[in-house]
């Protein structure tokens, strides 16, 4: 699966470049609790839209991604943005997160639901995860993501077990998904 998905993610970034470069609402709601010059994994970040407002706010972020084409884009965007973010060209499927500690995961619209096992293990003690996943009940308003890369409804609170929820929240966002959105610490 993970070279097509690698196949998949080249294919659309380099025909469609980027998407958006605005940062997600969600981060930008909760980003005032992550402590100064946070050090910060984007899981899946792709072409880094949440990574480079987190640089531009001051913190020391990497994206570790699938696609090469993708990072090759966070890497300019960055670069034309006047700010450094590390990228790692990793398939998660098949290694492991990078090791941290880190003080902030960010993980938007990425799935893999294995990585939530060893979220804990790479955050330092008191370190956040920011979490974003469409739901099931998308598919009612919205044909993209397909079914498999879903959250079941009431399923986000289940992979976020042993972290202490901040917010944890399902329901329709202002992007028109219907997605869990959660800010969970690890205890410590």
């Amino acid at each position: 699966m993970s070279d097509e998905e690698r196949e998949h993610w080249d294919h659309r970034y380099t025909t469609e470049g980027v998407r958006s470069t605005e940062p997600a609402t969600f981060l930008v709601e909760v980003a005032d609790r992550f402590p100064p010059a946070a050090k910060i994994l984007d899981v899946g970040g792709g072409s880094g839209r949440n990574a480079i407002w987190l640089a531009r706010n001051g913190h020391r972020v990497t994206i570790v991604d699938i696609s090469p084409e993708g990072l090759n884009l966070a890497v300019t965007a960055a670069n034309e943005a006047g700010v450094h973010v590390a990228t790692m060209l990793r398939d998660l499927d098949s290694a492991p997160l990078p090791g941290g500690p880190w003080d902030v995961i960010v993980d938007f619209h990425f799935m893999k639901r294995h990585l939530f096992a060893h979220f804990m293990e790479v955050l330092r003690p008191g370190g956040l995860l920011v979490f974003c996943r469409a739901t099931v009940k998308n598919l009612e308003r919205n044909e993209r993501p397909p079914r498999p890369y879903l959250l079941e409804q009431g399923e986000g609170w289940d992979l976020l077990s042993g972290f202490e929820l901040l917010i944890a929240r399902e329901g329709w966002s202002v992007e028109e998904r219907h997605e869990f959105e959660a800010l969970a610490r690890r205890p410590g």
